[in-house]
């Protein structure tokens, strides 16, 4: 074996006994553990005595590593994970109820964002902190972000909430959600309020420049994605630039590269050199601020930096290897952390992958700082692959290409945002200098991402889970194997071009989505609403809602092709049916934005207003009778009939614009959310109801009577639902009486992107995921 291999076998053991404990039960910490020294034994008695072989011989250093590691691991991870699985507290959590507790914050709350339903507005609403109890207990805080989000590590708190169970497969003992302000707030370290009077200077620094670059700044300097757009953060993960997101060891290594650069040009030594990258690592993390995700990725940062600024790829495995079992041994969550998992893996590409592989392209004529940019982010990418696919359900396609262009400009950026957290302290308008320098740079990285996420095909869906990461390790496995025969190889390339030569202009050419001659289609957006309807003008349509955030709508719109969008209709003011319309008027051409009689939420009404209005685009009220014509396509106004009663949201529910679309495929009756009492309403008018397709009321809720359904008579029910809501959307009773009326029911959160087309008997049904000849 390798020397510098000689501790993976003890780090891969630890990691895989915290795995186990976690995922299965504490004592399986302790037999993984234990089993692994007893092989490191055997392994040691098998190569003991001058008749081993050389190769069986150089194996005895790791089978001492091995041998130590894992009964300490079996003990130490062991103890703490049954004095997790058997804190008091967690049999409490199991009951549920109220309490009073004081713990201590372990990192800064993460504000997380919600899409809003009903009358709740969305965005960031919630924080989810970390936090260790008296008697050294972890817990898992859920609070309001108003009065919680400006927290500390170090504070001790006094929080009184409702106990719930933790989550399988963390070491933490109950989940405490919070709705009050926290109590008897001691004061934060020096330290951490040291490294959050940078971070906000460099938040204010930011507002020189546009707001996606400037939400985008802190968050690559020191993973604050506070002021992150949504849509920058879905289309990085579809482009594979997710990494650049969050606080990581390439951070750390491009910060004390840039200082050892800087101090080779003058007269300092090795050991200057050393201390003064040192210093800017200390110096990140009280940036970043000094928190486990942080620490974890200060000891990868030095040893991506040990490996590839110093050049001393040799002694950069050990270290990688001997940090993980002190991490693990230390924090055993670290086992099942999606970050720590990335780091190290992405850590070990570099260090035995990309400089073989720049090597080799060196060798076939690439010049040295090309073969370094080709390698390095393919090295990273291929490696880290299956734990993305396992999480995330999908596989990037365009990752490669699109931080082989990020690549150039993330160092730079970086290094003027740590540049500018400190000058805001001294100076706000160099600080904002520096900013603007940074600006170009920083709005790159956006429009890449952008573009990245747009190309067709850019991700592809695969299996979540441990068994889909490991069937695409396995994939790439064999791929590796087989790349090294070179019949083999060239084999492989013949196949690669084929495809290419076949399959690119199938999809250029002649996309499965969308489907030639759609009249109408319902968009996955979730748990909320979003209706496209086409007229008979190419690339331009009417849209009906917005859904709950920008990134689904907009997807689903570039999708389509629509360019234009002739009027946004929203049926009411909830937040599920509103929350892309600032996205929509931002990416494509709006002609109006119509609304119905009701203005409330007031909250609601005012941000429409106030997006319009910053677009440039009028807002116009819908009334009953109106009728609105296009090539090709005809809306009528048919409700509401009646005035709002009842609770707040069934009042706006029941003031939803009701409107039947005369399309090449049919009548489709839209509804947005009107339940019982507006359905009454429209029974009692004079009007005909009856429609080939129905957009079911409210995402399919329980509150649609029989009468209507029965008065609709609708060949195609659509329901518009989030998978896995937590209202019972939509309801088996209602989706048993559609059956009994002989209605096709469809379902977004199950079917995806549906479309209707017309057919020589009716309505014909269209599936995004369908073949082609659907």
């Amino acid at each position: 074996m390798s020397p510098r291999a000689h501790l993976v076998p003890a780090a891969l053991a630890v990691w895989a006994a915290a795995l186990a404990g976690l995922l299965w039960a504490w004592w399986w910490a302790v037999v993984i553990g234990l089993a692994a020294g007893v092989i490191g034994v055997l392994v040691l008695r098998f190569t003991a005595g001058a008749t081993a072989r050389p190769v069986l011989r150089s194996a005895r250093p790791a089978a001492v590593a091995i041998a130590v590691a894992g009964p300490v691991a079996a003990c130490w991870i062991g103890v703490q994970l049954h004095t997790s699985a058997h804190h008091p507290l967690r049999t409490a959590a199991e009951r549920g109820g109220p309490t009073t507790l004081r713990f201590e914050l372990d990192d800064r709350p993460h504000g997380l964002r919600t899409s809003g339903f009903g009358s709740r507005q969305g965005g960031v609403d919630l924080v989810r902190a970390q936090a260790t109890l008296e008697d050294g207990g972890r817990l898992v805080v859920l609070a309001p972000a108003a009065t919680w989000r400006t927290l500390l590590p170090g504070q001790s708190v006094l929080a009184r909430g409702s106990l719930a169970p933790a989550r399988p497969g963390e070491p933490t003992v109950a989940l405490l959600r919070v709705r009050g302000p926290p109590r008897e707030v001691t004061p934060a370290p020096v330290w951490q309020r040291a490294a959050e009077a940078l971070r906000s200077g460099l938040r204010d620094a930011g507002g020189a420049l546009d707001p996606e670059p400037a939400g985008l700044l802190p968050a690559l300097v020191v993973g604050d994605t506070s002021r992150l757009s949504p849509r920058v953060v879905e289309e990085f993960r579809t482009a594979g630039l997710a990494h650049l997101l969050a606080v990581s060891g390439a951070n750390l290594a491009i910060l004390c590269g840039a200082v050892l650069l800087l101090l080779r040009l003058l007269p300092v030594g090795p050991r200057g050199r050393a201390a003064g990258a040192m210093v800017a690592l200390v110096g990140f993390v009280v940036l970043a601020g000094p928190e486990p995700s942080v620490l974890r990725a200060a000891v990868m940062g030095a040893v991506a930096l040990l490996a590839l600024v110093l050049g001393r790829e040799r002694s950069a495995l050990p270290a990688l290897a001997a940090s993980v079992v002190v991490l693990v041994l230390h924090d055993p969550g670290l086992a099942v952390d999606l970050g720590f998992g990335l780091s190290v893996v992405a850590t070990a590409a570099l260090v035995l992958l990309a400089p073989s592989w720049a090597a080799r392209l060196r060798d076939r004529g690439v010049p040295a700082g090309l073969a370094e940019a080709l390698a390095v982010p393919a090295a990273a990418h291929l490696a880290t692959a299956p734990l993305i696919a396992g999480f995330a359900g999908e596989v990037s396609l365009v990752a490669v290409p699109a931080n082989l262009l990020v690549a150039p400009v993330v160092a730079p950026v970086t290094v003027l945002g740590v540049v500018a957290a400190g000058l805001a302290q001294v100076h706000e308008g160099s600080a904002r200098l520096v900013v603007e320098l940074a600006g170009p740079a920083a709005s790159w990285l956006v429009a890449v991402g952008r573009h990245a996420a747009a190309v067709p095909g850019s991700a592809v869906a695969w299996p979540q889970g441990l068994a889909g990461g490991a069937a695409l390790a396995g994939a790439v496995a064999v791929v590796a194997v087989l790349l090294r025969l070179r019949r083999v190889r060239v084999l492989l390339a013949a196949v690669v071009v084929g495809l290419a030569v076949v399959l690119a202009p199938v999809g250029v050419f002649a996309p499965r989505w969308p489907v030639s001659g759609w009249a109408v289609v319902a968009c996955d957006v979730g748990q909320g609403d979003a209706v496209v309807l086409a007229t008979a003008e190419r690339g331009r349509a009417v849209l009906v809602d917005t859904g709950p955030d920008p990134v689904p709508v907009l997807a689903c719109l570039r999708r389509l092709g629509v360019r234009q969008v002739s009027l946004v209709v929203l049926s009411h003011l909830h937040a599920d049916h509103i929350g892309g319309l600032a996205a929509v008027l931002a990416e494509r051409g709006v002609g109006a934005v119509a609304v119905g009689p009701s203005r409330e939420p007031e909250w609601a009404w005012e941000e429409v207003r106030e997006q319009a209005r910053a677009a440039g685009v009028r807002v116009v009220e819908l009334g009953v009778g109106q009728r609105l014509s296009w090539p090709g396509l005809e809306l009528d106004v048919l409700g509401p009939r009646v005035v709002p009663r009842g609770d707040e949201n069934t009042a706006v529910n029941d003031a939803s614009l009701v409107l039947r679309a005369s399309t090449p495929a049919g009548r489709v009756l839209l509804t947005g959310d009107v339940e019982l009492a507006g359905q009454a309403g429209l029974l009692d008018a004079p009007v005909d109801l009856r429609a080939d397709v129905l957009k079911v009321p409210h995402h399919g809720s329980r509150y649609s009577s029989p009468a209507f359904l029965a008065a609709v008579r609708p060949k195609v029910a659509l329901v518009s639902v989030g998978a896995g809501n937590r209202y019972g959307h939509p309801s088996g009773v209602l989706l048993d009486t559609l059956a009994r009326q002989g209605a096709l029911v469809l379902r977004t959160d199950r079917d995806g992107d549906t479309a209707v087309l017309p057919g020589p008997d009716g309505p014909r049904i269209a599936r995004r995921g369908d073949p082609i000849d659907n």
